[in-house]
């Protein structure tokens, strides 16, 4: 206790705090929530650092240099596509909670924008999708990076993080503002020009895969949906909401990215052949999710008709939760990553019809039992079980690791900009 109040954070605390009478109960509050949010994932003994920095941005006293200096740093992120934004929401709370100030942008782009809304985030709607033609991408990077230009000049982020947003990529490049690249497929395209400043990833992934010096890469245990699905609360209104057969096997069906860089044809045909085999059986109802809202949806309208009409198959008629969905669902099959790796993390059971090149995350989750991967036709008759599941027990909350190895990540690089 003597070293601590000789601490000098400690020491510039009490010289500035109020004094005994003047607390007011707010203080005790704001603070015991400010110690419990910054001690997730450090040591006590930096208690007094802490408590300084807590004096300094609330009390209106005078600042530590370090204090000040954390105050100032602005983090840039940019949501660019869906799955973004409820990975990034719990990330931004416990920055803001440590006091640093974030400027989110967003692309509009498979409900980017309407999940942003739905999560209450505050962002800059900045550019759009520009298909699946490769040239059209490049010339959409190019021009979304163009209309970011303006805000990033006025606003002078000292960091920009993104999930893989090319478009951020270029423009931090170009102002040379430093960047980190989150990342957890080892075979996504990369500009050829532009390399991060730092990348996130999963432990699972290979070193072989990841071109950059091992310096700049930084670990996390388990995997992103890991990072936001302990925040999840079910909310049964949701049967209501889509109009759900209780009685009926629910599966909710997450189509292929066909206008995705990685995107292989074998998986639109696996899609027909599953809802063409699940349409079959009298006791199941698909809830289909478009990832684009006017041409896929469009075209599964136009060759499932009947079934579209008897609510055989159910579209939402509005931004929902998709965690809330594949809870309420007795199995889930999807084209693309991450609403199979939700489900898993989840405990649901899920099947994938992914068929680019296979990840180390879900040749883990395969591995481990959590993913089962359909290859063909036979692999649907033979692997996809048709059956209910128990939906009363809720997976219980478990630590936070990933969140907390993240942000701490992002605090540690920061702190030296």
């Amino acid at each position: 206790m003597a070293l601590l109040n000789t601490h000098p954070d400690y020491m510039s605390f009490a010289d500035n705090r109020p004094k005994k009478d003047e607390y007011p109960i707010e203080y005790y509050k704001e603070f015991l929530k400010y110690v419990k949010s910054a001690y997730e994932s450090e040591y006590w003994h930096a208690l007094p650092r802490e408590v300084a920095r807590f004096q300094a941005k609330s009390l209106g006293g005078k600042s530590l240099k370090q204090a000040s200096s954390k105050a100032q740093k602005k983090i840039w992120i940019d949501l660019d596509n869906s799955p973004h934004v409820p990975f990034f929401s719990p990330i931004i709370n416990q920055l803001e909670n440590r006091g640093y100030r974030t400027l989110i942008t967003a692309r509009d782009c498979a409900q980017t924008c309407g999940l942003a809304d739905l999560y209450n985030l505050k962002y800059k709607r900045i550019g759009r999708h520009y298909g699946k033609n490769k040239l059209l991408k490049v010339v959409g990077l190019l021009i979304r990076a163009y209309q970011m230009l303006p805000a990033m000049l006025q606003e002078k982020p000292d960091l920009a993080i993104s999930h893989g947003s090319r478009s951020q990529m270029f423009l931090a490049w170009v102002m040379r503002i430093p960047f980190v690249v989150i990342a957890d497929y080892e075979y996504v395209q990369w500009l050829p020009f532009v390399k991060p400043t730092w990348m996130f990833v999963p432990e699972l992934m290979p070193s072989s895969s990841i071109k950059l010096s091992p310096d700049c890469i930084f670990r996390y245990p388990g995997i992103k949906e890991d990072v936001y699905v302990p925040d999840f609360e079910p909310n049964p209104k949701i049967v209501e909401e889509l109009g759900l057969n209780k009685h009926a096997i629910t599966v909710t069906i997450r189509p292929p990215a066909t206008e995705a860089h990685y995107h292989n044809p074998e998986s639109e045909k696996l899609f027909v052949e599953v809802v063409n085999f699940l349409g079959d059986n009298p006791e199941a109802q698909m809830v289909i999710l478009p990832r684009n809202e006017i041409k896929q949806t469009r075209w599964i309208k136009s060759n499932w008709a009947e079934w579209c009409a008897t609510g055989k198959i159910i579209f939402p008629d509005h931004v929902v939760d998709g965690l809330n969905i594949i809870w309420f669902s007795d199995f889930v099959v999807s084209g693309g990553g991450t609403m199979n790796r939700e489900a898993a993390a989840l405990g649901v059971p899920v099947y994938s019809i992914f068929r680019g090149k296979i990840g180390a995350v879900d040749h883990y989750l395969s591995d481990t039992g959590r993913l089962t991967l359909l290859t063909d036709y036979n692999d649907i008759k033979n692997k996809l079980h048709i059956a209910r599941r128990e939906k009363s027990h809720f997976p219980a909350k478990e630590d936070r690791p990933a969140l907390r190895t993240i942000v701490g990540h992002v605090r540690d690089i920061i702190e030296t900009l």
